[in-house]
């Protein structure tokens, strides 16, 4: 198999690096080719998978690149959801990072993961009590930030480059989430997947997490309301709570690694492509058996690819 991996290297920490990192791990070859170059890129490969990295939705890639998936993560940001929309059209395939926007697009839901390989040893010394890296944002999250580093001094809360971000969290008895839409964003798998304990707002579909195998309480921390949080805080830094935070902070960690990395991911994706296209994209030896996972989405062909559909529901395992 031939992939054309499609996207912007504007960033170090782009999503479509870590599909870079999947496609190396299950032994697919690929080519990375900037958006701009699309009238360049040759119609040669198998798959041509396009990575939402934040910009460019105005640009579409010529109809001759078939067949074409769209990865698309900021639908929960007002100002790129309709330009998704209108570019969504354009693609026979489209993966939504949020279940929300996967079930208006008639879509595949396809969660944001993280990327074991930059996620440290569990065994780092603690050294902040909370961590956030992030921006502030608008209300009410600059305020509750804010609060954090009064009352809880020492703490990280800031910016700082993707390199340190695991090492920070990592060494953070509580990783602090506030998502936008209450969604599952990737700041809940990067807390996650470094060992410290997420605390994050409940999710405004709880059957997301569930269906990820993710149980508040078991693997996280949710809180209601902002109210919630510092009393969440108070509770889980306690000294006598250390054993039972470690506790679900490593459980959350096991299950984050072990079944929701990029390479799962790509793995989910290549799936239900090759399921509907009805045809098989080979990976290296193991590879495939090692990272399969079933997904839970409601499948819609489009345009020259349309089959008789049969609607399905499997599971994340």
């Amino acid at each position: 198999m031939r992939l054309a991996l499609i996207f912007d290297k504007t960033r170090p920490d782009t999503t479509g690096i870590y599909f870079e990192r999947a496609c190396q791990t299950l032994g697919l070859t690929y080519e990375h080719w900037s958006l701009r170059d699309g009238s360049r890129i040759p119609a040669s490969y198998d798959l041509y998978l396009r990575i939402d990295h934040g910009d460019d939705y105005t640009i579409f890639l010529p109809q001759r690149l078939r067949p074409s998936v769209f990865y698309a993560i900021d639908t929960h940001l007002s100002h790129s959801w309709p330009k998704i929309k209108r570019l969504a059209g354009s693609v026979d395939f489209v993966f939504c990072a949020q279940s929300a926007a996967a079930r208006e697009l008639h879509s595949e839901w396809l969660p944001v993961a993280c990327d074991p390989s930059t996620h440290p040893n569990a065994s780092q010394a603690t050294q902040w009590d909370v961590a956030f890296v992030g921006t502030e944002g608008g209300l009410p999250r600059k305020f509750i930030l804010q609060a954090i580093r009064e009352k809880y001094p020492n703490s990280f809360i800031g910016q700082a480059s993707h390199t340190r971000l695991m090492d920070i969290y990592g060494c953070s008895k509580i990783g602090f989430n506030y998502a936008i839409r209450c969604e599952l964003n990737m700041r809940f798998f990067e807390i996650l997947g470094s060992g410290a304990l997420l605390v994050t707002n409940a999710l405004r579909d709880p059957n997301d997490s569930a269906s990820l195998g993710l149980q508040a309480g078991e693997h996280f921390i949710a809180y209601e309301n902002p109210r919630q949080i510092f009393p969440l805080m108070d509770h889980w830094l306690q000294s006598e709570r250390q054993e039972q935070r470690v506790r679900i902070a490593q459980a959350g960690m096991r299950l984050v690694r072990q079944r929701h990395s990029y390479t799962h991911r790509l793995r989910q994706l290549l799936d239900v492509v090759s399921q509907k296209l009805g045809i098989h994209f080979g990976t290296a030896s193991g590879a495939q058996s090692a990272d399969k996972q079933p997904m839970v989405v409601e499948s819609l062909m489009k345009d020259s690819f349309a089959r008789p559909q049969t609607r399905h529901r499997m599971r994340f395992s």
